[in-house]
């Protein structure tokens, strides 16, 4: 079977967005898998570092399984490297409200999953 065929059949979530106070547009899926929940799980407990870096490395998961698209004074950032790259730039204030739309949008879509 060919990768057109396989993907005709799934369905696809809604999208949302986040606008924050100074008009920059945050947008996420509205979907994830099991795979990427078991994963997320793993990365938020893992015994291996301190709760803090677990913490830490577990709101960049989930940003980088989430995101699809970042726009900042009106420059538009796509593309999980991309996207990746940008959150590490981020300001402490920029990541303190994307962890913010984070624990929204999990309670909001997904409320089996523990928010970070």
């Amino acid at each position: 079977m060919g990768k057109r065929n396989r993907a005709a059949g799934r369905i696809s979530a809604p999208s949302t967005d986040y606008r924050d106070a100074d008009g920059n547009v945050l947008t996420l899926r509205g979907s994830m898998t099991p795979l990427t929940r078991r994963k997320y799980a793993a990365t938020l407990h893992d015994q291996r570092k301190t709760t803090d870096d677990s913490w830490h490395r577990a709101v960049e998961f989930l940003f980088e399984r989430l995101a699809e698209r970042w726009e900042v004074s009106g420059v538009p950032t796509e593309g999980q490297k991309e996207l990746l790259a940008r959150y590490r730039l981020a300001s402490t204030d920029e990541r303190h409200w994307i962890r913010d739309v984070l624990r929204e949008h999990l309670a909001a879509n997904f409320p089996d999953v523990e928010a970070p």
